[in-house]
């Protein structure tokens, strides 16, 4: 065995790439590690990871690679760009999407993957944070089967529900639809609580009635949403707006109309243009009591 079989690439050590890469450390496996912020790769680091100046360097050290980036630009970039996973692979590699891509822009990796002999595999994960720091993600993969079996016992690492859902880009087209449903789920609560509020109603005790209501089972996040604690995101509005915006294109192209999505867009285009792109993506409630021309005041529940 190569030196290069026995070491896993990761590129992209931010909010939920590190917790992933960690579990990765932890079943035993050495990570070489590339981020464009030299801070995301610290704990890496001092957990043993080795680092790498580019997603190049990454590639030629190591013979499967994962990823975990932004959205379509930097999958694009870390790929195929001059200094990106193609520059440094070899035939035979293979390279773990981790990312939240659009369907076409994965067909369109794969088909340069194919041609450089590289078999690609997308695996969006959902679950947030939390979960992916206890190893307890799911997984949605799709891609050469063979491959995929190949590589599951890493994915097992990341994720305790782990699907292999068909061709390249059946991952992602899974992932979108999942996140257009909890994106504008959050977006008609906040309304609501912002309704509430304007109405001259008490936010605790709303909460509380709420509870108690067929409305429960949408309260999971309120108090994330009273709390109003915007810095420091494990999510960023810049990351919500464009998941919702890769679920539009898709339904444009499947002539799906979709106007609650268009609605919900059209609300983190306005904080976007407010410049909260770097804040928690709940902080679109900021957006909708400025409409309604009311502010709530950070509110922490003891309870939920």
């Amino acid at each position: 065995m190569s030196s290069r079989d026995q070491l896993i690439g990761f590129i992209g050590t931010g909010n939920i790439g590190n917790p992933m890469a960690r579990q990765l450390i932890r079943g035993g496996h050495q990570l070489v590690v590339f981020d464009l912020r030299p801070e995301a790769l610290e704990n890496l680091l001092e957990l043993g990871a080795e680092s790498a100046g580019s997603a190049a360097e990454v590639a030629s050290r190591c013979s499967i690679v994962f990823s975990s980036l932004p959205g379509p630009p930097q999958i694009e970039a870390a790929t195929t760009g001059p200094d990106g996973i193609l520059a440094g692979a070899s035939p035979g590699d293979i390279h773990i999407d981790l990312s939240t891509n659009s369907p076409r822009s994965v067909q369109r990796i794969v088909q340069l993957e194919t041609d450089a002999g590289v078999v690609h595999i997308d695996a969006p994960v959902t679950g947030g944070v939390v979960r992916a720091g206890e190893g307890t993600l799911t997984v949605y993969g799709s891609g050469d089967p063979e491959t995929f079996e190949r590589v599951r016992p890493l994915l097992d690492h990341i994720g305790t529900n782990v699907f292999h859902l068909g061709e390249a880009g059946m991952g992602c087209l899974y992932k979108l639809v999942n996140n257009v449903i909890v994106l504008s789920g959050h977006m008609i609560v906040q309304e609501a609580l912002v309704l509430g509020a304007k109405a001259g109603l008490d936010m605790p005790d709303l909460v509380e009635k709420l509870r108690l209501g067929t409305a429960r089972p949408y309260m999971g996040l309120v108090n994330q949403f009273l709390a109003k604690q915007w810095e420091n995101p494990t999510s960023t509005m810049m990351i919500a707006e464009k998941d919702i915006r890769l679920a539009l294109e898709l339904a444009r192209a499947q002539q799906v109309p979709m106007p609650v999505a268009n609605a919900v867009h059209q609300t983190y285009l306005t904080a976007l243009a407010a410049g909260l792109d770097e804040l928690h993506h709940f902080a679109a409630q900021d957006v909708l009591e400025a409409a309604a021309g009311i502010e709530i005041p950070p509110i922490q529940l003891e309870d939920g």
